[in-house]
């Protein structure tokens, strides 16, 4: 299984997308491809984000079921701990 969701991208981008995965939301993207085809819709959205943003969800075998990837600014960020990946929300700094 893979998910995939953008934020801010072109409408292009994700007219793209929906040739291989269902868009059930705006932005969120799921579908069952071969990890091949999930490496290259990963370049493509990288490549093709224009400022917007991706995060990519796929499952495997490990502890956690699932691995993540993430390009981009979603005010979110992926951490390492112990093996396992985390979501963290970066504390907002006081303005000057």
């Amino acid at each position: 299984m893979l998910v995939m969701i953008l934020k801010r991208v072109t409408p292009a981008l994700r007219g793209e997308l929906s040739r291989w995965l269902l868009e059930p939301q705006a932005g969120v993207f799921v579908g069952d491809v071969s990890a091949r085809v999930r490496d290259k819709l990963w370049i493509k959205c990288k490549e093709r984000k224009r400022g917007g943003a991706v995060l990519q969800v796929w499952t495997t075998d490990n502890e956690q079921g699932f691995r993540m990837r993430l390009e981009g600014d979603l005010g979110r960020e992926i951490v390492e701990a112990d093996g396992l990946q985390l979501i963290r929300k970066p504390k907002a700094t006081a303005q000057e």
